[in-house]
């Protein structure tokens, strides 16, 4: 597991579009069906890296904390489910239904979305706000396996506080995780 860190795509810019399957519902989404006129979070993650294990429990919360204030969260697993099937999109879905996640897991099968993201490891934290301009990117929080500083997602909770009250978010960590499975 080498630690890779998120590469920092530019601030303001626009969401790029995707068309992929959500392994839950398996119904074909775009970014438009989903996003929010409020904030829309993107995150890629997957099942196997220790990273994204670890923040799971932390992201449900945050999920489920804000989309009562009518904020967007969009998983999405690009990995390369050839040499790591345990991310397929079979078993995201098993992942998504015992970890009760409260947003869609897409899978990206040709890596397409990863790339336009500029996405580099999982997890990987977008936040767009209500006109889908970039206005966060990067991790969670402090918390990592092994740190013992516990989960809270404050740097995500703060990024999208802000957006909420149309601030400008002016600390911005990346995130760190496990690199992206490139086929």
């Amino acid at each position: 597991m080498a630690l890779t860190e998120s590469t920092m795509l530019p601030l303001g810019t626009k969401a790029p579009n995707f068309h992929i399957r959500d392994v839950i519902s398996d119904t074909y989404y775009s970014l438009d069906d989903l996003k929010s006129p409020k904030a829309t979070v993107i995150m890629f993650i997957c099942n196997h890296c220790p990273f994204v294990i670890h923040v799971n429990p932390e992201i449900v919360r945050v999920a489920n904390d804000y989309k009562g204030k009518g904020v967007s969260f969009i998983a999405i697993n690009s990995n390369d489910v050839d040499s790591y099937p345990e991310d397929a999109p079979d078993k995201m879905s098993i992942v998504a239904k015992v970890l009760r996640y409260p947003f869609p897991y897409l899978y990206d099968k040709h890596q397409e979305v990863a790339k336009a993201y500029d996405a580099a490891c999982t997890p990987d934290f977008y936040v767009f706000d209500g006109d889908t301009n970039l206005a966060y990117r990067g991790r969670l929080d402090q918390s990592r396996p092994g740190n013992s500083i516990p989960l809270s997602g404050k740097d995500l909770r703060d990024a999208i506080d802000a957006i909420l009250r149309g601030e400008t978010i002016e600390t911005q960590y990346p995130s760190a995780g496990c690199n992206i499975k490139w086929k």
